[in-house]
């Protein structure tokens, strides 16, 4: 079988951007004598800080996510306060607290409290 030689003609007239780039920066210059050494600090220093800067992005990202958590956690214990609270005021009112204590046998006064007054001494 023949090869398809238009084929491969079209697949190395084709420029990508990296090739483009690569031709435009001209890396193969840099290389020519080995790796350069004396940049490798600066480049370490860079991934550091590009390292760092991703890990405190998720970071914050996880810490905003705990706070719309406990924000809506805030908000349903709120309810839940309000609703309680709301309860507690109306079972705690007088004809309230009369009709349950009167299943036990209890009967309100209908006589006012009085004040006891003790002279000096007495006591």
């Amino acid at each position: 079988m023949a090869e398809n030689t238009v084929k491969q003609q079209q697949r190395e007239e084709r420029k990508n951007l990296f090739s483009m780039m690569g031709n435009a920066i001209k890396v193969d210059k840099i290389f020519e004598e080995g790796l350069p050494v004396k940049y490798l600090p600066y480049v370490l220093y860079i991934t550091g800080i590009i390292i760092f800067y991703i890990g405190n992005t998720h970071y914050s990202d996880k810490t905003v996510r705990r706070i719309g958590k406990l924000k809506a956690e805030v908000d349903d214990l709120r309810a839940d306060y309000t609703t309680l609270k709301a309860d507690l005021m109306y079972y705690s009112k007088q004809s309230e607290v009369a009709k349950k204590v009167s299943q036990l046998g209890l009967e309100e006064s209908s006589v006012p409290p009085y004040k006891i007054i003790l002279k000096d001494g007495e006591y």
